[in-house]
């Protein structure tokens, strides 16, 4: 998954406020903090000009009042006839005084009544007026979500072939319990979460709270809820699947003042909710799914169409982080979307989705590329690259994945992506890719025509992206690939190993004697991050290579002893100090990839096989498009 975020600042965002379970999270303009003021002050204004119309008729009887009565009576009195004079509907006929008379009643009555009501109201206590002020927020919120989810129906459409949904029984009951072990796993981080968490975006689990950051805004929106469904789905957690489903029924709205990463809403809710759609078939998920991409449709409003970072999901307005280079959008960021965007097509009808991110891909194939690199920042007014700095980890990682994804996504047929793969791979090899005197091959960044020899634990998914890619590479490169896999593997492997905890730092560098080893503290820390058991899965699926899964129970054994505590799982900051401190936070990733790769780790082949399945960057699984002669809207008739 990319994790663009720097360092560990991620973990130590502020809290948003604490919701109880079940309620609502909408956030109101801040004038309704002081609406009973505002209310009883309108009271006050309606009943002062009650008084000044009526003033006009206590005013002595002359023709220009009479003129003004007459003329306003309509709207006054909806009930009276003013084609007929002085008629009331259904009653005598009334003339003159009389008619004056009756007005004089009927406005000295409502004045009466309104002063009346604002009497009531100050006589109430603050908590009654609080209690009331609630009762009718409550009830334009009911109102909001209803308008929310009243849009046009969504097209049917065929269901693409489900294959490995269940089961997976792996057979041998030593592995057999190592994946219930997993399961476990998850099952104390979804209850611990349950219970301190719920509707909160992830978990402080030492705190016992809910936490969030500033990728999800301001905003409550069960981040973890939505990330963990479909690992709860296929481990058979079924009650805690429908927990989730319900929450999600209730709860999840979308008409939030808040502003949010379009990547990591994209990946982490859009990915998940279809993906459970997929799996459960359950249409509340597809929903959801095409309601959340209608917000982020306006980030994609520059000059170039390549779209802001963040946008309000209210407003509709966006922006590019403060710290991006001279303004830019970040690649792994706008180049990691076409996954899910050509799903929300496929389901809807809708071709917006496709064409965007189709765009997106055309704007880049005009422009030169440095040493045919991609560097990580581009400008969207400008259609300029920012800095020159190419990274296969943090910034760029997953837009290279979704290249080859897209190809696989398609059934093979999206030969341009898995060109423009190839062509980028090919580059990297060249600048990035090399080995260290100790014979560990790295993948390094390149700063400005420098190659820096670090690599990132993020990096570290690249293992099982080149074995994924093997197979159908250029000039019979296949075996080629996949060594390079497995040699990514054992680097990553190695900086798990050279820990005290045995559990892989945040960044490690190959130079000055010291090789697959962190040497700054703000690179020390592990987050519960899940890139290099990734690898550990493909390579296990590729190659059956046992050394896979004892690295991956390894692994395991290493999170259970030092990450878990009695409110869940928490990221540690120093993999090297054999008394660690924690960060105090369970991040939703933790649920939807690391737990999940390591069951599936522990699974048999048959359990959403790679055939059928092309899991997105947050470990999320949609089904492979077997389009036929069927044509995406938007796009041409597919190869």
């Amino acid at each position: 998954m990319c994790m663009f975020c720097v360092g560990a600042a991620e973990q130590h965002s502020a809290l948003i406020p604490t919701l109880a379970p079940g309620a609502s999270s909408f956030p109101y303009h801040r004038a309704t903090l002081r609406l009973s003021e505002k209310f009883i002050l309108l009271l006050i204004l309606s009943a002062f000009i009650t008084l000044c119309f009526g003033a006009f008729f206590f005013l002595p009887d002359n023709s220009k009042h009479k003129r003004f009565d007459l003329g306003l009576e309509h709207m006054l009195i909806p009930h009276i006839d003013s084609s007929k004079e002085g008629r009331l509907s259904g009653g005598p006929v009334i003339h003159g005084q009389g008619l004056h008379d009756d007005l004089r009643s009927k406005i000295r009555a409502d004045h009466e009544r309104v002063l009346e009501e604002a009497k009531e109201k100050l006589r109430k206590s603050r908590e009654q007026l609080r209690a009331e002020i609630q009762t009718e927020k409550n009830k334009v919120a009911e109102q909001l979500k209803v308008k929310d989810g009243a849009g046009k129906p969504l097209p049917p459409v065929p269901m693409p072939k489900l294959v490995g949904i269940n089961d997976g029984d792996p057979g041998d009951p030593e592995v057999k319990e190592k994946r219930d072990k997993i399961r476990e796993m998850m099952k104390h981080a979804w209850d611990s979460y349950r219970q301190y968490g719920w509707g909160h975006n992830e978990l402080k689990p030492l705190s016992k709270k809910g936490h969030s950051t500033n990728i999800f805004g301001n905003s409550q929106m069960g981040a973890t809820i939505v990330d963990a469904l479909d690992t709860l789905y296929i481990m058979g957690l079924h009650s805690e699947f429908k927990e989730g489903q319900e929450w999600i029924q209730q709860n999840l709205n979308f008409s939030v003042n808040a502003e949010v990463s379009v990547f990591e809403v994209n990946i982490r809710f859009i990915g998940g909710l279809l993906a459970a759609y997929y799996l459960s078939g359950q249409e509340v998920f597809k929903v959801k799914a095409v309601q959340l991409a209608e917000k982020l449709l306006p980030a994609f409003n520059t000059p170039t169409g390549i779209p802001w970072a963040m946008v309000n999901l209210k407003s509709g307005v966006g922006r590019n982080w403060g710290w991006a280079s001279a303004g830019s959008s970040i690649l792994a960021e706008f180049g990691t979307l076409h996954m899910e965007f050509v799903h929300l097509s496929y389901l809807t009808g809708n071709p917006a989705y496709f064409q965007k991110v189709i765009h997106i891909r055309k704007l880049l194939a005009k422009m030169d590329r440095p040493n045919g690199l991609y560097p990580n920042y581009l400008n969207p007014r400008t259609g300029r690259w920012g800095q020159h700095h190419t990274s296969v980890g943090g910034l760029g990682d997953s837009f290279y994945e979704y290249l080859l994804k897209a190809w696989l996504m398609s059934d093979k047929t999206d030969t341009e992506a898995r060109r423009t793969y190839d062509d980028a791979i090919e580059a990297i090899e060249r600048h990035l890719i090399r080995k260290s005197n100790g014979g560990l091959t790295f993948i390094g960044e390149w700063k400005n025509g420098h190659l820096e020899r670090k690599m990132g634990h993020l990096t570290c998914f690249a293992g099982g992206m080149f074995a994924l890619g093997a197979d159908g590479s250029p000039n019979d490169k296949a075996g080629h690939y996949l060594q390079l896999g497995a040699e990514i593997a054992h680097t990553c492997h190695e900086s798990y190993d050279r820990t005290v905890l045995k559990l892989g730092p945040e960044a490690f560098k190959f130079d000055s004697g010291l090789e697959a080893v962190a040497v700054r503290q703000n690179e020390k820390y592990y987050i519960l991050r899940p890139e290099v058991i990734e690898t550990y899965w493909y390579m296990w699926r590729f190659t059956h290579d046992p050394k896979y899964r004892q690295w991956g129970w390894e692994a395991a054994q290493a999170i259970d002893k030092h990450c878990r505590v009695s409110g869940g799982f928490s990221g540690i900051k120093d993999v090297y100090s054999s008394t660690p401190t924690y960060d105090d936070v369970q991040q939703s990733f933790f649920l939807a990839e690391t737990l999940k790769y390591l069951y599936l780790l522990f699974s048999s082949d048959d359990l959403l096989p790679l055939d059928n399945w092309v899991f997105n960057t947050e470990a999320h699984p949609l089904p492979v498009l077997r389009l036929g002669n069927i044509t995406l809207p938007g796009s041409s008739a597919v190869q």
